[in-house]
């Protein structure tokens, strides 16, 4: 059986401010139909003999991930959650011990969640080019032909042929600098290190284990102690906490003797920076990438993307980068691209909060926007998902009014049960057991007003939620 293993535990920093910590790139439409994580599902589904998905994700984007599943019709998919980041090799191990109960013989088809491949079909070509070499034992990793010298990048050196387009590894090599780039684009036996991989589930347990034996067997540890939470996986967190921090190309993909390289020509990009995003989308005549409301004048060569109501103008400019959210707005030349990541790291640093939340924040039952806040009040814009249901909760600091915009609300406030319909209202008092539940076929739409001594989201005492949360 063949198992799409996908990894979607990044949080893609070098995005910002339109991938956060809690809605990271992978979850978000940023080129072609669907999120990411959405477009690397749907390649798999093209291959033949293709099992349900595993999704390795974070504990934080666990209804992220569910959501966007059933978005895309997919059934019976396992989702493993990590409850603390260990890089690729732990998190692909986890993927193994999961794919073996399905089938011994299983082959993983490792796929991070967050690249970008336009050419389709030369992918799912590579793949079947990749079988046979995997069945045989081999780790294949696909390597991505280059067509720049790109210093963002780490290499892969192909040997000999192993026969239907694969190579032998010679050497992984470390991002160059650009002179080395340019001689390894003229020597042309060197490829792009794509992070994708094909191996029987078993094998890479096999090579993990003799290669990083202490990591293998934390993993097992973590994986025996774990324990199924609705359409979840959840690993125990203090065993998976022991767990050595490695990816797959140190722990076991340089040591192995049986690695192999399919090189592909498919369009692909890791989309690790906004700039790589202006290189991989379309342009216009002057070289833009634009997306929502916006105005150039002189403008060229730059990447231009309003996500809110304010139209985004550009007069004389050439190779910057303007992104616009309902709170942040980054701008940037293009070859600095790689240092946003930098303004996060200033973000967490001050104790702000714009590095992990948006304006509007997505919850397992719906999401919530922050339309206004001031000293001792904060007005909120929720929406409830047709039956799905908030805890029943009470807090310590804040009281509560809640206006039914559209929908249909069911209200529990204490010993009190009852229902509310459009531009009908309701108090919460501070201190008050309550719940709000949408019943209905549609949306619940609701502006809550809340007003108190302390406004912050953990100012909450959860006595029941249907979502597992504490």
């Amino acid at each position: 059986m063949l198992i799409p293993m996908i990894l979607s535990g990044g949080s893609g920093t070098r995005l910002w401010p339109v991938s956060r910590r809690n809605l990271p790139k992978q979850f978000l439409s940023l080129s072609g139909n669907g999120t990411l994580f959405q477009q690397t599902i749907a390649r798999t589904r093209l291959l033949p003999d293709v099992g349900a998905p595993i999704v390795v994700a974070s504990e934080d984007h666990r209804f992220l991930a569910a959501d966007q599943l059933l978005e895309a019709g997919v059934e019976g998919a396992a989702i493993v959650l990590e409850p603390v980041a260990r890089n690729t090799a732990p998190a692909i191990a986890l993927g193994a011990l999961k794919a073996l109960e399905r089938d011994p013989q299983a082959l993983l088809l490792v796929l991070p969640a967050d690249h970008l491949i336009g050419d389709t079909e030369n992918f799912t070509d590579a793949v079947r080019q990749a079988l046979p070499a995997a069945r045989d034992g081999w780790l294949v990793t696909f390597g991505i032909r280059p067509d720049r010298p790109e210093t963002g990048f780490g290499y892969i050196r192909r040997a000999e042929s192993i026969g239907d387009n694969a190579f032998r590894v010679e050497q992984f090599v470390e991002k160059p600098d650009q002179a080395t780039a340019q001689s390894y684009l003229e020597h042309g036996g060197y490829d792009w290190n794509s992070g994708m991989f094909l191996f029987k589930a078993a094998r890479y347990l096999e090579e993990l284990g003799q290669h990083a034996p202490e990591m293998l067997a934390a993993v097992r540890a973590a994986y025996a102690t774990g324990r199924g939470d609705l359409d979840f996986v959840r690993v125990d967190k203090d065993a998976f906490a022991k767990v050595p921090d490695n990816s797959i190309d140190y722990a076991v993909m340089e040591k192995t003797a049986r690695a192999a390289v399919i090189p592909v020509s498919c369009a692909w990009s890791d989309i690790g920076s906004w700039s790589a995003l202006w290189l991989s989308g379309k342009h216009d005549k002057q070289g833009n990438q634009r997306e929502g409301d916006t105005l150039t004048v002189n403008t060229r060569n730059s990447l231009l993307r309003s996500h809110d109501r304010h139209v985004i103008a550009t007069v004389g400019v050439d190779d910057l980068i303007v992104v616009s959210t309902p709170d942040a707005t980054l701008v940037a030349h293009r070859d600095a691209a790689q240092d946003v990541k930098k303004v996060v790291d200033q973000l967490k640093a001050s104790g702000r909060t714009e590095h992990s939340f948006h304006r509007v924040v997505h919850r397992p039952w719906g999401s919530y926007d922050s339309l206004e806040a001031g000293d001792r009040f904060q007005v909120k814009r929720i929406v409830v998902k047709p039956d799905a249901s908030l805890s029943l909760q009470k807090h310590h600091h804040r009281a509560e009014h809640w206006i039914v915009v559209s929908g249909t609300a069911e209200v529990t406030c204490d010993d009190k049960v009852f229902l509310l319909t459009e531009n009908q209202s309701t108090y919460i008092p501070l201190g008050s057991v309550h719940r709000l539940r949408n019943p209905g076929k549609v949306p619940l739409e609701l502006i809550e007003v809340q007003s108190g001594s302390y406004l912050g989201e953990d100012d909450i005492v959860r006595f029941d939620d249907v979502y597992g949360r504490a």
